[in-house]
């Protein structure tokens, strides 16, 4: 196949939890396809387990912003340099003193002694879920609000920020907002997490982003290492929710293994990540030449690294297609793999774990209020899931 007939991504999906069709193929076929950028760019599409955890693990391929090419119409403009302290666009030396900063912040054991009060975050939605009464659309009641709350106690957003924060976060992951408006939310944001850190600095309280100011990172670092913070905290974990709750409700056998113990949940929510995967893709640019299964990757092409198909893989997981609880998970991709494995995802497994159960005891007939074509899917948006899930429940029970 010569650069000439590089493919598309592949978009369109024809159900509410499988990736693009397209995927499966490319990867039986050609698990490393030539495919063109929106821009212009001829770069390459990975698709296989394999190749995606070797491209995660090759430091020979960056995670630099302004080496790397997006493979949605959201990106067709030239990257810029990651701002300080944004590290997830950078490389090591840069990107490992800013995550060793963080890293002890995020550990298993600190994660964990937050589930009392994460679950007590969850209880109190659930109990205002229960007094207003059915119908419900989730995404409001439940699955936004906790993870929001959540990571804005974490960073010590005050309360009344938070709504703000949130629908700025919304406009940055929409793929279909214009440019202009996303830099005017980037901005506000920006604005607004400056005079937090400010806040901080003068009037210390027993939160993440205050203990961060008596490091030695400065003002600009600490905004943007909030902002960035903020925004993978507000949507990752809350589309987690949401989606996982549609899937559980059509496949009833699966939330039975999931009411089933403590253990089948921490299963169960393994699997969910690895079978939902609503963080779709990742991109990564040669730093020099590389071969890779068999191609010829040169140096400053990208690599769009498909964390739905990889997580799909039968060469990893046995009938991969089909969501079963009883399933060992390990070695999904969902948060990535490598130095810039997702610094949080302990916290979004707590939430998951916490939050699910939680749900199905208060409400065990919870059921879709709509037919599951109605439920509207972000198929516009850079994390995937739903924007609404209409729900409803037996009373009194």
């Amino acid at each position: 196949m010569a650069k000439t007939e590089a493919i598309t991504m592949p978009v369109e999906r024809t159900t509410p939890f499988d990736p693009p069709a397209e995927l499966a193929g490319l990867r039986e076929k050609r698990p490393i396809a030539p495919m063109a950028y929106p821009d212009g760019h001829q770069g390459w599409l990975v698709t296989s387990h394999a190749l995606v955890r070797e491209v995660l693990a090759d430091r020979r391929f960056s995670a630099r912003s302004e080496l790397r090419h997006l493979p949605t119409n959201d990106g067709g403009r030239s990257g810029q340099a990651a701002p300080p302290g944004m590290f997830i666009s950078m490389d090591p030396p840069g990107h490992t003193r800013y995550r060793h900063l963080l890293t002890g912040e995020f550990t298993v054991r600190r994660m964990r002694q937050l589930t009392e009060r994460i679950e007590d975050v969850t209880r109190a939605y659930l109990d205002t879920m229960e007094r207003q009464g059915p119908p419900a659309d989730l995404v409001e009641s439940f699955t936004a609000p906790i993870p929001a709350v959540v990571i804005c106690e974490l960073l010590g957003v005050p309360e009344e920020d938070r709504e703000r924060f949130m629908a700025q976060g919304t406009t940055l992951m929409r793929a279909d907002v214009p440019y202009e408006e996303k830099i005017a939310a980037y901005t506000a944001m920006q604005g607004h997490m400056k005079e937090l850190v400010l806040a901080k600095r003068a009037g210390p309280t027993d939160d993440m982003l205050s203990g961060l100011t008596r490091s030695d990172l400065d003002d600009e670092e600490l905004a943007n290492i909030g902002f960035m913070l903020l925004g993978a905290g507000l949507d990752t974990t809350a589309n987690m929710l949401a989606l996982g709750t549609f899937a559980l409700l059509r496949y009833p056998d699966q939330l039975a293994l999931l009411r089933s113990g403590p253990q089948e949940v921490d299963r169960g929510v393994e699997e969910l990540l690895r079978y939902l995967s609503v963080v779709p893709f990742l991109v990564r640019t040669a730093l020099e030449d590389v071969e890779l299964g068999g191609e010829l990757v040169r140096t400053g092409e990208t690599v769009t690294i498909s964390i739905a198909a990889a997580n799909r893989d039968p060469g990893r997981f046995p009938d991969a297609d089909h969501l079963d609880l009883r399933r060992h998970s390990g070695g999904h991709v969902a948060f990535g793999h490598g130095v810039h494995q997702c610094l949080g995802q302990q916290l979004a497994r707590v939430e998951m774990a916490a939050g699910y159960p939680a749900l199905f005891d208060r409400f065990p007939s919870l059921r879709l209020a709509v037919e599951p074509g109605e439920v509207p899917l972000r198929t516009d948006m850079l994390i995937y899931g739903v924007h609404r899930l209409p729900v409803t429940w037996d009373q009194g029970q």
